[in-house]
């Protein structure tokens, strides 16, 4: 197998455009492109194709589909953050085709990491709605491919974009085999993503939610991930991990309060990495989100495309200055500590003491 990553990227993303100024605007693509010219020989790209319907009505309404096709050749204003223009359902279908392109080469070998980096973003599309910018689920729409083409059962989805990605939860919260997991400022929109919102029915549980204040940063992220995110995912035991990268928790975005940096989101992926190679071959799979600080976004994804195209993994993520606080039982300590026993109900295995 060839060892290098697979990514999706396609100059019809750029076709999705405000007629004014918006944070979610295709220069976004031309900052990473900028930030992976370096890295362009360690990846392989795939073209993206369109969604079928019969994919995207595993998560949408038929009449969701209908009313994006019936914007074709116009702008709208679906609500006061989501546009369309005149070829956008075009290219949300791209996105979200893409997206189930690579899930499906992930999940049968001919990868084992990949990286959609596609526009619209999707983890706010709920079943019959486009807001928060995203018009399809992407990543919703990949984890049906996964469970109907793919034959996998467990899939575990985590966002960590600094919105909750509360079109993702709804679409599978009351699933016992679906995990999603979100680290998320809050408050901040869409307003979702409580801490006790921990899914329903079957799903009790499946939905783990990681509510954090403004102003935290690598220390408090990569202390959540490595003492609640990663447990619960050894315990879950995914087929595949898929991730809502998101990238406006950098401490340069200006939609969020967060301090999140080039380096951190390197740490976060050099985790779910790990537990990708520890659980499920190294199963992953990537979704661009959010990021509209164009330099940063360029960076942040950067720093995490290095990580997809090592081909080993470092056996533990380098633990530089953003662990000294937790080392010192810091602010990021006290919040990992609060979120592992605020879930331990429904996870056993962070139940006990914090780790040594």
């Amino acid at each position: 197998m060839d060892s290098r990553p697979l990514i999706v990227r396609d100059v019809r993303f750029r076709e999705h455009r405000a007629r004014g100024l918006h944070p979610e605007r295709p220069e976004r693509l031309d900052a990473i492109d900028r930030g992976l010219e370096a890295l362009a020989p360690r990846l392989r790209e795939l073209a993206p194709r369109p969604a079928t319907d019969e994919e995207l009505l595993r998560v949408h309404a038929r009449s969701h589909l209908e009313d994006l096709r019936g914007l074709d050749g116009s702008y709208a204003e679906i609500d006061a953050d989501t546009y369309a223009a005149p070829r956008s359902h075009e290219v949300a279908r791209l996105a979200a085709g893409g997206s189930v392109e690579l899930a499906l080469r992930v999940a049968r070998g001919e990868a084992r990491r990949a990286f959609a980096l596609v526009r619209p973003p999707g983890h706010h599309a709920e079943v019959a709605q486009a807001m928060g910018f995203c018009l399809f689920n992407n990543a919703a729409v990949a984890a049906r491919a996964l469970q109907q083409e793919a034959g996998l059962e467990r899939i575990a989805i985590v966002d960590w974009d600094v919105h909750h990605g509360q079109g993702t939860q709804h679409q599978f919260e009351a699933e016992r085999d679906t995990l999603f997991v979100s680290l998320h400022q809050f408050p901040l929109y869409p307003g979702t993503g409580a801490l006790l919102e921990r899914g329903s029915d079957a799903g009790l549980g499946s939905t783990v939610n990681v509510p954090l204040p403004a102003g935290c940063g690598d220390p408090e992220y990569l202390a959540v991930l490595e003492r609640v995110v990663v447990p619960i995912l050894g315990a879950f035991r995914p087929e595949m991990i898929l991730v809502s990268a998101g990238f406006d928790a950098h401490e340069r975005d200006p939609l969020a309060g967060m301090r999140v940096t080039s380096a951190g989101f390197r740490a976060m992926a050099l985790e779910l990495r790990a537990a990708a190679d520890a659980l499920c071959e190294g199963r992953l799979l990537l979704l661009l989100e959010g990021g509209y600080d164009l330099d940063a976004l360029g960076e942040s994804v950067a720093a995490v495309s290095g990580v997809l195209a090592e081909p080993e993994a470092p056996r533990e993520a380098p633990r530089g200055p953003a662990w000294r606080e937790w080392d010192r039982g810091g602010n990021a300590a006290r919040l990992a500590e609060a979120f592992r026993e605020a879930h331990a109900g429904h996870w056993p295995s962070l139940q006990g003491g914090p780790a040594a």
